[in-house]
């Protein structure tokens, strides 16, 4: 699909400061959805994405360690 190469290609050409603004970025638009949410939902929203916090944070983690350990 030529928007993941599109993707591929920016963070190719992308320093680590260029990403993390763009996770800040992510991370902002995240808080003011949690925010914006009715009180009904936030409890569901928070156990799902808590799981996919911990099913993506532990590889990424582990793929750096690995790294700083070479």
């Amino acid at each position: 699909m030529k928007l993941f190469d599109k993707a591929d290609q920016y963070c190719r050409e992308s320093t680590w400061k260029t990403l993390a603004a763009l996770k800040f970025c992510l991370f902002s638009i995240g808080i003011i959805v949690g925010v914006l949410l009715p009180e009904s939902w936030k409890m569901p929203v928070l156990v799902i994405f808590g799981i996919v916090l911990v099913v993506t944070y532990i590889p990424l983690m582990a793929k750096f360690v690995w790294i700083c350990k070479r």
